[in-house]
Parts: C-alpha cells; structure tokens; sequence
C-alpha cells in the first residue's frame, strides 16, 4: 500500500482530479435532488474543489486512504445501480408474461 501512497504524493495534480471526479460523481448520483441554476451549480463545484482539497492534503500529509474510500464508495454505488437495474428486467420481464 506504501507504494500507491508514494504514487499519490508524485502526482498530486492527478491525485487531486481523481478526488473531485469521486466527489462530484458521489454528489450528483446521492445528493441531486434537482438541476440548480447554473451560478448555484459553479458555487457548489468550486466548494466541492475547496473540499477536493482539503482531502487531497489528508490523503498526501495525513496518509488517510481518502482516495481508496471514494473508489470503494464509487463500487458500492455502482453494484447498487446494476442490482437495480436487474430488478428492473425481472419485473418488466414478469409483467409481460
């Protein structure tokens, strides 16, 4: 695990991308309720940069696994969405026999 903590602290820059795209995928899937206007929608991603951060600076000085957490917050999702989406055939599946 060293060696991919040693990778994240060479490049921070894409350490800090994956964070955001992590965050931002967390935020539009789990908490969008609706479309915001878009000088709403500009504050929230450069707050959400501002936290990409703060992350980005546990994940390098603290070694905290930040970027691991997201990738397995990302996965659960994902199963979630595909079990989801499975259901839906059966019953659509059921309902026309």
């Amino acid at each position: 695990m060293s060696a991919l903590y040693d990778w994240f602290f060479a490049h921070p820059w894409i350490t800090f991308f994956i964070i955001f795209a992590g965050l931002a995928f967390v935020y539009n899937k789990v908490f969008r309720v609706k479309k915001l206007p878009i000088l709403k929608e500009i504050i929230v991603y450069i707050i959400m940069a501002i936290g990409a951060f703060i992350l980005l600076l546990f994940q390098l000085d603290l070694r905290i696994p930040i970027v691991p957490s997201l990738a397995i917050a990302v996965l659960l999702m994902l199963t979630v969405k595909i079990r989801y989406w499975i259901e839906g055939r059966q019953e659509k599946d059921n309902k026309q026999e």
